[in-house]
Parts: C-alpha cells; sequence; structure tokens
C-alpha cells in the first residue's frame, strides 16, 4: 500500500455526519441518518472502512442530531483493535456541534469549527451518500496537493431528483459555476473533494477558525465565488453513487446486491 502523506496530530478526512435527516423519518427520529444501514453496514461506515483501506490515519466527523450515538458506535480507533494488539486504521475525533452549540453549523460552519484540527490538504465527503467503489487514494490528494487549487471535486451525473445539476464541468477539469441561462450541461456535486485549509480562511470565508461563536454557514457560496476564480477543479465518477435522502432510496440499496 502506498504510504499516505500525513500531518501529525491532525485529520486527513472530515465525514459530515451532523445532519437531522428530516426527509428519512421515521427512520431518524431515534437514529442518525449515517446510522442507517446498508447491507448490514452503517452509512458512515462504508467511508471509513474505504479510508482506512486508503492508508489514511486520521479522520473527524462532525454529529448533531442525535450525536451521541455515533462516537458510541465507533469510539476512538476504527476498526478497533484487541487487547494488545498495535494500533491500525483510524484514529477518529468528534466535533460535537450539538453538545456545543445547541444544532448543526451547516457544511461550512461545520468544517470551519473541525479547521484547526484538519490537516493543510483534507477530504471532505457526506455521511449520508453512498459510494461504495470510490477510492480515497494518496495519489489523489498529492495531485491536489501539487495543483495549488483550494478545492477538488467530485461530480456525478445527476440522478432523477436533482436532473439540473449543480455546477459545470470545463475541458480543462475545472468546475464551472454557470449562469442560470447558461446553455451547458452541469452536473451533481457528489459531496466528495479535497479542500484546502486557507479555503476555509480570509479572505475565502470569514468565519474565524474554530467557529467559536458556531455560525452555520453554507458550503456552496463559498464553492461558487472560488470557481469564479478558477481555483476549483473537478472530475466525474462514473461508479455507483446513491445520495441515501429518502427511505424509498435506502430501500432500494438494500435490495441490490452489492460485490
Amino acid at each position: 500500500m502506498t504510504s499516505a502523506p500525513a500531518a501529525p496530530g491532525r485529520a486527513q478526512a472530515m465525514v459530515l455526519a451532523a445532519g437531522r435527516g428530516e426527509r428519512m423519518r421515521p427512520l431518524t427520529d431515534h437514529t442518525p441518518k449515517p446510522l442507517l444501514e446498508v447491507q448490514g453496514k452503517p452509512l458512515l461506515q462504508w467511508h471509513l472502512d474505504a479510508l482506512a483501506r486508503a492508508g489514511w490515519r486520521q479522520a473527524l466527523v462532525n454529529t448533531a442530531w442525535l450525536g451521541e450515538q455515533i462516537p458510541a458506535r465507533f469510539g476512538t480507533r476504527w476498526p478497533s483493535q484487541a487487547a494488545g494488539e498495535s494500533p491500525t486504521g483510524l484514529e477518529l475525533r468528534y466535533s460535537m456541534e450539538a453538545r456545543d452549540f445547541g444544532g448543526a453549523l451547516e457544511t461550512a460552519g461545520g468544517i470551519a469549527r473541525a479547521l484547526p484540527a484538519l490537516a493543510d490538504c483534507f477530504w471532505v465527503v457526506a455521511g449520508d451518500v453512498h459510494v461504495p467503489g470510490f477510492d480515497f487514494a494518496p495519489e489523489a490528494m498529492r495531485r491536489f496537493a501539487a495543483s495549488g487549487r483550494l478545492a477538488h471535486l467530485w461530480l456525478v451525473p445527476n440522478p432523477a431528483h436533482n436532473l439540473k445539476g449543480d455546477f459545470g464541468l470545463s475541458c480543462e477539469g475545472l468546475a464551472l459555476n454557470l449562469p442560470p441561462d447558461h446553455p451547458g450541461p452541469r452536473h451533481t456535486y457528489s459531496t466528495i473533494g479535497l479542500y484546502r485549509r486557507e479555503f476555509f480562511e480570509m479572505p475565502h470565508c470569514d468565519i474565524p477558525a474554530g467557529n467559536p461563536q458556531g455560525i452555520a454557514a453554507p458550503l456552496a457560496p463559498l464553492l461558487r465565488a472560488a470557481m469564479d476564480a478558477g481555483q476549483v477543479s473537478a472530475e466525474l465518477w462514473r461508479g455507483d453513487w446513491t445520495d441515501v435522502g429518502t427511505p424509498e432510496r435506502l430501500a432500494r440499496l438494500n435490495e441490490e446486491v452489492i460485490s
């Protein structure tokens, strides 16, 4: 396995797991959405297993709704090791947004809150998407770090629930913030991306590192501004991908045989 570049003491990936999952009710009335199971495994675990398999050593998970259930399920290391074994896999940390601020801080606010614990470049993935074949490859991180871009996104073909898409993609591999009347094709943001710490600092983001006031802020406006400046690259992912946003989508996944 290729060794992963590491920033000592800082997480190389952040998994977003703070959402309420309103559209998944009643399934999420007593279970946070990232703990809902696909083929007998919590959605969040699919990401943690993939990150550990790729060789990453630290990951941070933000929580809000029923957030105490997530560290209770996964602990501080994944996969957990038997007593006496040398530590392997992921060291897990948690940003407990409901405990600290009474609720979720949205994506940009949550990342800003976690920023002091994140590496100079880091993965971000939503805990409620299912992407069983995705490789969080160290080589992708190295290419991104060398590029100087602020972010690199994985886009997917538009699903039925988002036929208009989110962002364009240039021939040169830049993500495009197309105006509403632009005829060019748009693709859907998979919620998987690589980000540079400075993207969540001034002048790109005006939330102080650590977000001490608990400011809730979305990510899309920051991305669109960076795209307008040519600072966001992207590529298409054509493998299996599901935004597990409704009980029906979850049921369909559990009816499939995943190799």
